[in-house]
């Protein structure tokens, strides 16, 4: 299954890519204590880590939300022939993303909203495609929503030395200034409502912009959480950041808090990278948390 309902929002799965990232936990997840990587071994493996090389698996993948008749993609993944110097396993790719897409019967033009939850290198790269060696907007007809926090710190000309060093080198050249350029941005800040069922939030630390998106239709409940979340390890020990967090404090509240409205309010939480079923619920476990039960989509792994 790639598609589920709650409510009246309709989510559907969009792959990208499915593989490994080229960290191991250790690097990946530099605070997460050893000993869960090895006592999760069974369940990590093979949807998160690779059993045989200890390599954190991962996917790419644009969730699409149709609500309140219009369409709506959360996140773009790393998009086709992106020259990515410091990030190789994102560079020159050739996926067939936005044919996955027409599978899911929605065209580039059909596209209203695009929602960056934050403006990494995984995250923004269909925002654009080369035309005539020119980086333009794939989706010519939608308001891409980017938290301005992360243009202003993206933005080379503000000299800002993230944590990622030149890992996001040429995003914000290639896959963010032109979308602004051409007027199809709108940058938002704190909060902002798309419609009676979606609202975008700040949930700074991963990056100063970071942002999730909340779904409330009738009683089901979903927070789609970008990369508060890279492993479901990070459901059970929620001090665990990735090595890519900007401010590891915030990066930390900000989980603790999101997981926990998770948990009280029954919502499914939907990160940006999961691979397996997606998606899980939670529960609180103590001062952690702990999986109650996983989405109904189908792992990449059991596709033909």
């Amino acid at each position: 299954m790639d598609q589920i309902t709650l409510g009246d929002v309709t989510v559907t799965r969009v792959w990208e890519y499915f593989g490994p990232v080229d960290l191991t936990p250790g690097t990946f997840f530099p605070d997460s204590p050893k000993e869960v990587w090895e006592d999760g071994g069974s369940w990590l493996s093979p949807h998160f880590l690779d059993p045989d090389t200890q390599i954190v698996r991962s996917a790419i993948q644009t969730w699409l939300l149709r609500s309140e008749g219009r369409t709506i993609l959360v996140d773009t993944g790393v998009g086709n022939h992106k020259e990515r110097p410091y990030a190789p396993v994102w560079s020159h790719l050739r996926t067939d993303f936005l044919a996955n897409l027409s599978r899911a019967g929605v065209e580039p033009e059909d596209v209203d909203i695009v929602i960056n939850t934050h403006l990494h290198v995984d995250h923004v790269g269909w925002n654009t495609y080369l035309d005539d060696r020119q980086w333009v907007p794939t989706f010519p007809n939608a308001t891409y929503l980017m938290p301005k926090d992360d243009f202003d710190f993206w933005n080379p000309e503000n000299g800002h030395e993230p944590v990622l060093g030149r890992g996001n080198q040429n995003v914000f050249e290639d896959s963010v200034s032109p979308v602004h350029r051409a007027g199809r941005a709108l940058l938002w800040e704190g909060s902002h409502r798309i419609d009676a069922a979606l609202r975008l939030d700040a949930a700074p630390g991963h990056t100063p912009g970071s942002s999730v998106l909340t779904l409330t239709s009738g009683t089901d409940r979903a927070v789609f959480v970008g990369d508060l979340l890279h492993s479901p390890v990070q459901i059970l020990e929620p001090d665990t950041n990735s090595c890519f967090c900007e401010d590891p404090a915030g990066a930390r509240a900000t989980r603790r808090k999101v997981l926990g409205w998770a948990a009280d309010h029954h919502a499914l939480v939907v990160p940006a990278h999961l691979g397996g079923h997606g998606a899980a619920e939670v529960v609180r476990e103590g001062s952690k948390f702990a999986i109650k039960g996983w989405a109904p989509f189908a792992p990449y792994t059991e596709r033909a």
